[in-house]
């Protein structure tokens, strides 16, 4: 069975520029997907021209069975998106935004139901520009929700929210799956999209370099796991690295990181050195290979802002 999004071999060329360079994925049904990388990575195009905003150079973009080159106001009423930033008039509240675009659609949802959902019943009648960041997102949510879509598009939803804002966006997210939603988000930050997504394709200068599942992904990296510790008295790293278990000693933030690819006897072995010297710990904690690892270790340089 065909994913909800299908794409093959996607282009999209500013002038000597290509953004994106034969892009190609599925999404299944009721799936949360990620496009992680950095910001010029090709995400934000990618999506764009998924949804109809630029028109691809190259490559076939299917939604929700439909073909888009062809089938454009059919998967118009199917999908919703949030942009990563929502422009409305400064003097509209969210109620009046959310009546006036659900009337661009047949089928609609309730609107007071889409305030309840998304908590803006305090801000209901409040103009748009009182709004805080977390509540226009909030709003700009509602707003894709309008046509009760299939499919929902999120570019980079949570940039420049604060934690808090950010956690309830995610819990929105995550109730999206629950009612078998299909959602396709693009992301700089690492810990949302292992959050959030099902599976992430990491993608940079306009190329997947990598997908699969979180664990998935993780388990491909080569980073051994590190151990970070604080003792009393500083330790000798020459005489660390004789450890049999201990495959490099770096220091780290007031202490120690020990490289390893064998935590528990390495834990065992250090314990065992930290007591012999008359040492004593303070902290210890095992750090497993991470999402960013994978990252640098396809493209040979850290997640960038």
């Amino acid at each position: 069975m065909p994913g909800k999004i299908v794409l093959r071999d996607l282009v999209k060329r500013y002038g000597p520029v290509e953004a994106v360079r034969g892009v190609s994925f599925e999404v299944a049904n009721g799936e949360i997907f990620g496009l992680l990388g950095p910001n010029g990575a090709g995400k934000t195009t990618t999506l764009e021209c998924v949804i109809g905003l630029r028109q691809p150079d190259g490559g076939s973009i299917s939604l929700c069975g439909i073909d888009a080159a062809s089938g454009h106001d059919e998967i118009k009423r199917r999908i919703g998106a949030v942009l990563q930033s929502t422009a409305l008039q400064d003097a509209i509240t969210p109620r009046e935004a959310l009546k006036l675009f659900g009337a661009f659609y047949e089928k609609r949802a309730d609107v007071e139901q889409l305030i309840t959902r998304f908590s803006l019943a305090e801000k209901a009648d409040a103009r748009f520009e009182s709004l805080s960041g977390g509540q226009k997102q909030r709003l700009a949510l509602a707003l894709a929700f309008v046509n009760e879509p299939e499919v929902l598009f999120l570019d980079e939803p949570t940039a420049g929210l604060d934690p808090q804002s950010r956690r309830e966006l995610h819990q929105s997210i995550l109730k999206m799956k629950q009612e078998g939603i299909t959602v396709l988000l693009t992301t700089h930050y690492i810990e949302e999209a292992h959050l959030l997504c099902d599976r992430i394709a990491i993608i940079d200068h306009g190329r997947i370099v990598a997908l699969g599942r979180p664990e998935e992904l993780i388990a491909q990296s080569k980073a051994l796991p590190r151990i970070a510790l604080r003792t009393a008295q500083p330790l000798d790293k020459a005489q660390l690295r004789q450890l049999p278990s201990v495959a490099d000693v770096e220091p780290a933030d007031g202490g120690t990181m020990i490289k390893t690819a064998n935590v528990g006897r390495a834990v065992v072995e250090i314990a065992q050195f930290i007591d012999v010297q008359k040492n004593e710990l303070l902290d210890l904690q095992v750090h497993r290979p991470s999402l960013e690892d994978v990252f640098i270790e396809l493209t040979g340089s850290s997640l960038r802002d």
